[in-house]
């Protein structure tokens, strides 16, 4: 086998990686029960579907056909960045929405701090 062999070889087993990454993001979603853990499952695994698979396709580019692709490059660094930001603000918007937690979770912790200080400006307002 030949360096460039194994470079191709090893670009395709990441992007089949990523397939199964993203496949098992899928059952995340479906499966499980709230939109606080199916965030979760669609932004860190899908994530790192995405990079593997990008990861692979750069090697496979590479290796084949002698090219860096920029845009590839590019689209790892989007993703990397972008992904993660997008759900936990997702996450922030439904929990300032008042979405309810699944009934198998056992604590928020931020419900205390959040709405604490809510009732203390409440609380405030009306002594004055």
């Amino acid at each position: 086998m030949s360096v460039t062999e194994i470079g191709e070889f090893i670009g395709a087993l990441l992007i089949l990686t990523g397939g199964i990454a993203s496949v098992i993001s899928v059952f995340g979603l479906i499966r499980l029960p709230d939109v606080y853990t199916r965030s979760h499952a669609a932004t860190k695994s899908s994530t790192l579907a995405v990079l593997l698979t990008l990861s692979g396709t750069f090697l496979y580019f590479l290796f084949r056909e002698q090219f860096v692709s920029v845009r590839v490059l590019l689209g790892i660094v989007f993703v990397f960045l972008t992904a993660p930001v997008a759900g936990h603000l997702l996450v922030r918007a439904a929990y300032r929405s008042k979405v309810k937690l699944a009934d198998i979770s056992t604590e928020d912790e931020l419900y205390g701090v959040l709405y604490s200080k809510e009732n203390e400006k409440d609380g405030s307002s009306d002594k004055s």
